[in-house]
C-alpha cells in the first residue's frame, strides 16, 4: 500500500511501480554491497519519474569520501541556519507584516530538512516545529529534485512549500563544513526587527501601572541557600559591668532569608540558667535598638485604602502607596558585613566574631575571595591560681585522713591508688614484695648479732620487719615492725605538707635504712628481689649491668694487674673464682667505687651456671608427696586416655599432649614440677612413653622414699623468710669472660 500524496513522499509513491519494469542487480558503492537498479528509458525514450528522482549515493566530492555510506559517515551531523520570514497580516491596522524568526536544520545523513520557530513571550502565535523532518523537493519546475547541501548558503532566499525563507546567518560548524565542500560563503546579514514588537515594547516602557506592585521574590534565594548556614564563634565581653564576665556565643547566619540566630555556650558550673537561645532567629538591625514604633509603622508595603465597590458581591482590593511616604528604612546585617575580627551590634551588645567553621571559610573564599581567616582566641585568660593552704597535721590518724577533714564538711576516707594496688598485688607465685636480709647497726653488744628480714610491698609502699627466731639468743623473735609506711628521718611532724616515705628505689644491698629510729644495714636479698631489680634497672640503677661495668672500665690501667691477681687466685686453673675472692679483688681494685649491689649484679651476670635440674629421685619423691596429699589414684584412666589418643599404637605421645592431659586431669603439680617430670622422661624427639611415665607416678605401685624435712624453725607469720638466706649470692664467677668484655683481654 503506497503512502498518500504528501510533501516529501513523491519518491516513495513511485517505488512500488518501478519494481515491475526495472531490472536490478547487486553492486558496490563506498565499499558497501547495495541493490542497484538500471536506468533504462521508458516509452518515448524518456526516464521514468522514479528514475529522475532517485538520489545519488553521495553529493560530496571525492576528497570528502571516507569509504562509508553517508548515513554512517555523517551520523548526528546537522547544519544549522538562521532565517526569517515576512508574514503578512491583512486584518489588523496596527501592522501589515510580522518578522518571524526560524531555525533551519539540514541533516547530512539523509538530506532531510526540519524548520523550528523559537518561542517568543506574549506573541500569540503557535511556536515549535514549523516543518517536520523529511526531504523537501525543490520549487517548480524542478519539483522532481530534492534540496541538497549545495542549495544552502548565507544571504539567500530558499522556498519551502511556497514560503520564502531568508537565510541571514549560520553557526560555526555549518560555515566550516560548507567551506570544506567548496561552497563560497556570502557575508552574513542581519534579521530586521519586527515593527509591531518594537512598538509594543516602547509602549510598555512608557506605561505605568495604576496600582504599583512591588515584587518581593524570595523563593529563588530560599531554593538556592536552604539548609546552608554560616557559623561564627563569638565573644561578648561584659566584664566591665557589675557581676559581668566574658561569654562565648555561636552565631548562625541563615543564607535562605538573611536571618541571624545566636546561642550561648554555657560552661559547666557557671551558675546561670540554661537558656535555649541568646537571640531568637530574626533579621538583626545594624543600629539597634532603634526605638519603639507604632503598629504598622514598619512594614514591607504601605496600604493607602481598601475598597470593595457598591455591588452586592463586593471584591475587596487595596491601593499601595506609590511614593512610600513616611516609610522607615532599616539597615540589617548581611553576609558581607560578617568577618573574623568584626564587632557587630546585637541590640546594644558588642559581640566580637573570633572564628568560623570550614563551610563558612569556603563560602567567603568562593564568593568574596577572602583568604585570611586568622582566628582570635575566645578563651579568657586563666585567673591567677590561688594556692590553697591547709592547716598543719594534728597528729590524730594518718596525714591523709586529717587532710580529708579540711577539704569538705563531710570528711570522706582517703582513696588509695587502686590501679597500682591491682597491678602490684601478689598473685600466684609472684609476690611483688622485695625482701632484704639486714642487721641492726647499734653500739649495744647484745644487739649486734641480731638479724632481720625487711619486706617492701610494691602494692602500697609499706614495710614490715621480721626477726627470725634463734634458739638460746635471748630474744623471742617474730614481728619487729607491723606492715606500715615508714617516714624518712629528719622531717617535721606537725606540718601542712605530706611527709616523705621510704621508696623502693632507695633499697639495695649495702644501703642503710632508718626505720623509726632503728638503723638497718641491708646485707643480701632473695632471688625474686634481685631479678626484679635487674628487670627494672631504670628505677634501680645499681642493678644496671652496663653502669656497673662502666665503673670497672674506668680502672683500665689496672687491667693487667687485675688479670694477674685473678690468675693467682685460680690455683686449679678452672677460669673461675668463688664469690668471696671475687668480691675482695674487685673492692680492692675499685677502692670503694662499687657498692655491694653493683658487685652482686656483676657476679650474677658472669656466674657459672649450676646444675639446673634436680635428681630424678628427688623430683619423683616430690611428685609422690603431692599425689598422696590429694589422694590422686586415677592413673589407669590417664593411661586409657593416652591409648585412645595413640592412633598409631606406638605407645608414645608428644610431650605437649601429656602436659595438656595432666592439666585437664588436675594433677596437683605446679608448672615447675610438671616441667621437671616431663623433662626426665622425654626422648630426643620430645616424645614420652606414657605407660612408663604414669606407672612411675603411681605412688601405690611404685613408692619412693620420703624426703627429709628441712631443719629450721617456722613462725606462723606471712612476713617470714623461710630459712636463713645464704650470705653468698653466687658460688663461682667466670672472671675470664669479665676481663674479655670489659678490657678485651684474651686467654694466654
Amino acid at each position: 500500500m503506497a503512502l498518500p500524496l504528501l510533501p516529501g513522499n513523491s519518491f516513495n509513491r513511485n517505488i512500488g511501480k518501478e519494481k515491475f519494469h526495472k531490472s536490478q542487480h547487486w553492486g558496490f558503492c563506498n565499499n558497501v554491497r547495495m541493490l542497484v537498479s538500471e536506468d533504462k528509458p521508458g516509452i518515448g525514450g524518456e526516464l521514468l519519474l522514479g528514475q529522475k528522482m532517485k538520489p545519488k549515493y553521495s553529493v560530496f566530492p571525492k576528497e570528502m569520501g571516507t569509504g562509508l555510506p553517508s548515513w554512517v559517515a555523517f551520523d548526528k551531523q546537522v547544519l544549522s541556519f538562521d532565517a526569517y520570514l515576512e508574514d503578512e497580516v491583512p486584518d489588523k491596522s496596527q501592522e501589515n507584516y510580522r518578522i518571524r524568526c526560524y531555525k533551519i536544520y539540514f541533516y547530512l545523513e539523509d538530506d532531510t530538512i526540519q524548520v523550528n520557530e523559537p518561542a517568543l513571550k506574549n506573541s500569540g502565535l503557535p511556536k515549535g516545529i514549523f516543518i517536520r523532518r523529511h526531504r523537501i523537493s525543490l520549487p517548480p519546475p524542478d519539483e522532481d529534485q530534492f534540496y541538497t547541501v549545495y542549495h544552502f548558503n548565507i544571504n539567500i532566499d530558499i522556498v519551502l512549500y511556497g514560503r520564502t525563507f531568508k537565510i541571514y546567518d549560520c553557526d560555526t560548524f555549518t560555515k566550516n563544513f560548507l567551506k570544506k565542500i567548496g561552497v563560497k560563503l556570502n557575508p552574513p546579514g542581519q534579521c530586521p526587527e519586527d515593527p509591531y514588537m518594537k512598538t509594543r515594547r516602547e509602549k510598555l516602557d512608557h506605561v505605568e501601572p495604576l496600582r504599583p506592585y512591588e515584587s518581593f521574590d524570595t523563593l529563588k534565594q530560599f531554593l538556592e541557600y536552604d539548609r546552608k548556614v554560616l557559623r561564627f564563634f563569638c565573644l561578648w565581653d561584659d566584664s566591665g559591668s557589675l557581676f559581668g564576665d566574658r561569654r562565648e556565643l555561636i552565631l548562625h547566619y541563615f543564607l535562605s532569608d538573611d536571618t541571624i540566630e545566636i546561642k550561648e555556650v554555657m560552661p559547666h558550673n557557671s551558675g546561670r540558667d540554661a537558656m535555649s537561645l541568646f537571640l531568637q532567629r530574626r533579621k538583626l538591625p545594624k543600629y539597634g535598638p532603634p526605638g519603639v514604633y507604632q503598629p504598622g509603622q514598619i512594614a514591607d508595603r504601605t496600604v493607602l485604602n481598601v475598597y470593595g465597590g457598591l455591588s452586592r458581591r463586593r471584591v475587596y482590593s487595596y491601593l499601595l502607596d506609590k511614593y512610600k511616604l513616611g516609610k522607615l528604612d532599616q539597615e540589617f546585617y548581611k553576609d558581607s558585613d560578617l568577618s573574623i575580627g568584626t564587632t557587630i551590634n546585637v541590640w546594644g551588645r558588642k559581640v566580637l566574631l573570633c572564628d568560623c567553621d570550614e563551610f563558612t571559610k569556603t563560602y567567603y573564599k568562593t564568593k568574596y575571595g577572602i583568604e585570611n581567616f586568622t582566628s582570635i582566641s575566645c578563651k579568657a585568660p586563666p585567673p591567677p591560681k590561688i594556692e590553697r593552704k591547709f592547716p598543719p597535721y594534728t597528729g590524730f590518724g594518718s596525714e591523709e585522713d586529717s587532710l580529708r577533714s579540711c577539704i569538705g564538711l563531710v570528711p570522706n576516707p582517703h582513696w588509695r591508688n587502686f590501679k597500682k594496688f591491682m597491678e602490684k598485688d601478689s598473685y600466684g607465685n609472684i609476690s611483688n614484695a622485695l625482701r632484704f636480709f639486714a642487721k641492726l647497726i647499734t653500739h649495744k653488744c647484745a644487739d649486734v648479732e641480731r638479724m632481720f628480714v625487711i619486706s617492701y610491698f610494691l602494692s602500697d609502699d609499706t614495710i614490715s620487719v621480721f626477726e627470725p627466731i634463734e634458739r638460746n639468743s635471748g630474744y623471742t623473735g617474730g614481728m619487729f615492725l607491723k606492715r606500715t609506711r615508714v617516714k624518712k628521718p629528719g622531717q617535721e611532724v606537725f606540718k601542712s605538707e605530706f611527709s616523705e616515705y621510704v621508696k623502693a628505689e632507695e633499697l639495695y644491698v649495702g644501703a642503710k635504712v632508718d626505720v623509726n629510729g632503728y638503723l638497718f644495714l641491708l646485707l643480701n636479698a632473695d632471688e625474686y628481689t634481685l631479678n626484679y631489680m635487674e628487670k627494672n634497672s631504670d628505677k634501680f640503677p645499681r642493678s644496671n649491668i652496663k653502669l656497673a661495668l662502666q665503673k670497672v672500665k674506668e680502672e683500665e690501667s689496672k687491667s693487667r694487674e687485675l688479670k694477674q691477681v685473678f690468675t693467682a687466685a685460680d690455683c686449679k686453673h678452672t677460669k673461675m673464682v668463688d664469690y668471696n675472692t671475687f668480691r675482695e679483688i674487685m673492692m680492692n681494685l675499685t677502692v670503694g667505687k662499687l657498692t655491694d649491689q653493683e658487685l652482686i649484679t656483676i657476679a650474677r651476670h658472669y656466674r657459672v651456671p649450676e646444675e639446673p635440674c634436680p635428681d630424678t629421685c628427688i623430683v619423683m619423691a616430690q611428685a609422690h608427696e603431692q599425689l598422696k596429699k590429694h589422694a590422686f589414684e586415677n592413673f589407669e584412666r590417664l593411661i586409657a586416655a593416652c591409648v585412645y589418643q595413640d592412633r598409631e599404637k606406638k605407645k608414645v605421645l608428644p610431650s605437649k599432649d601429656i602436659k595438656r592431659l595432666c592439666k585437664s586431669s588436675r594433677l596437683p603439680f605446679n608448672d615447675d614440677l610438671l616441667g621437671a617430670l616431663l623433662s626426665k622422661f622425654e626422648d630426643s624427639e620430645k616424645q614420652i612413653n606414657y605407660e612408663s611415665f604414669f606407672c612411675a607416678l603411681n605412688w601405690r605401685a611404685n613408692p619412693m622414699p620420703e624426703l627429709e624435712a628441712v631443719s629450721y624453725l617456722k613462725e606462723r607469720c606471712e612476713d617470714e623468710w623461710l630459712g636463713m638466706p645464704s650470705p653468698i649470692p653466687v658460688k663461682c664467677i667466670s672472671y675470664l669472660n669479665l676481663l674479655k668484655d670489659v678490657f678485651g683481654l684474651e686467654e694466654e
